[in-house]
């Protein structure tokens, strides 16, 4: 007997939205690969998707928005465990810890995530709204840092930190891919500490 529950018909909207943006970014994953940013339309996503394109619009507003969403869904931000009270040392050491943790998912979209990364630099508007997201969530990851910590405890301004961070992640992520042998665990952990350090004025 199935549950009330599980009746399709009684699952919230919400869900079967979810699905759908879903399958929307799983063929258009597939076809970039395949085809490349470029030659990925719109037309091809919905009939990989087994949709209309007007289901497409129902959860993106164009093609950008749509591969913006592939980045933030396969590149997801990095989400430290940070236990109250902790001190910087320990904030960044669970940052060199989380970074280490999304490795392996990573691997899986590395290729895209570079072949994003190059068509967004060839496409003005584009660039644009990437970095309006990126200057969103340089915000809210300012905001985190001065909730976990005291400012007077930080080596730079909390807006500059959170983008050396940034920095500081996306390179070791993608050089640790490119040659693990070079970047163990402990090149992350010196990093990250090595962040840490206040450096008196001269």
């Amino acid at each position: 007997m199935v549950a009330e529950t599980d009746s399709p018909r009684r699952q919230p909207k919400g869900d079967k939205r979810d699905r759908t943006r879903t399958q929307l970014l799983e063929a258009a994953r597939s076809l970039i690969r395949e085809r490349g940013h470029e030659h990925t339309t719109l037309e091809a996503i919905a009939e990989r998707a087994g949709m209309t394109t007007g289901a497409i619009y129902g959860n993106f507003k164009n093609r950008d928005e749509l591969f913006i969403s592939l980045g933030q869904t396969y590149w997801a931000p990095i989400k430290p465990r940070v236990k109250p009270g902790s001190t910087f040392a320990e904030i960044l050491r669970a940052l060199a810890d989380a970074t280490l943790a999304v490795i392996p998912d990573r691997s899986a979209a590395a290729v895209g995530r570079l072949t994003g990364m190059a068509y967004t630099l060839t496409h003005e508007e584009l660039r644009a709204k990437v970095a309006e997201v990126t200057a969103r969530s340089y915000a809210f990851g300012e905001q985190w840092l001065r909730s976990v910590t005291k400012e007077e405890d930080l080596p730079m301004p909390a807006d500059q930190l959170v983008r050396v961070i940034h920095a500081l992640t996306e390179g070791l992520v993608f050089q640790r891919l490119l040659t693990p042998e070079l970047m163990p665990d402990e090149i992350f952990h010196a990093a990250f500490a090595a962040l840490g350090r206040k450096t008196s004025a001269i």
